[in-house]
């Protein structure tokens, strides 16, 4: 059913991702998926990295640790945006849509406070279920 699956990761908050990285994997062995780890960055210094080459690594690193881990082969899809804050949903559609992924599985964080202005900031999730063409999945 899914051939390829995007997983959206801030790798500075890799430790609220088992959840949706664990549904990735399942998917991905159900239905022999190929996985790739999608991320957005700033062409300055960052904490992810001091240039997008570095963050690059440091999220194959990732990719490569959730693969070893789930016992897959997996890919990693680094986006440079000239401001990833403002434009991270339309990044990372653009990074669904270069990896031809036909399945996007992302982690929603857990509702709050915030979450009663949604009309004001929706969430990426949100942002990415009604933009993208692959179905999305968001877990929560």
């Amino acid at each position: 059913m899914y051939k390829k699956i995007a997983v959206p990761v801030d790798l500075a908050h890799t430790d609220k991702l088992d959840k949706a990285i664990n549904v990735a994997a399942d998917m991905a062995k159900l239905y022999g998926a190929d996985v790739t780890y999608i991320s957005v960055t700033a062409a300055t210094p960052g904490p992810g990295g001091h240039n997008p080459q570095e963050y690059e690594q440091k999220l194959q690193q990732f990719a490569d640790e959730q693969g070893k881990s789930h016992g897959q082969q997996v890919t990693a899809h680094v986006v440079v945006s000239h401001d990833p804050a403002t434009d991270l949903d339309k990044s990372l559609l653009e990074a669904v849509e270069e990896t031809n992924a036909d399945l996007v599985v992302m982690a929603s964080h857990e509702p709050g406070f915030v979450d009663q202005f949604w009309h004001i900031w929706p969430s990426h999730g949100g942002a990415m279920a009604k933009q993208a063409k692959a179905s999305v999945f968001v877990v929560r």
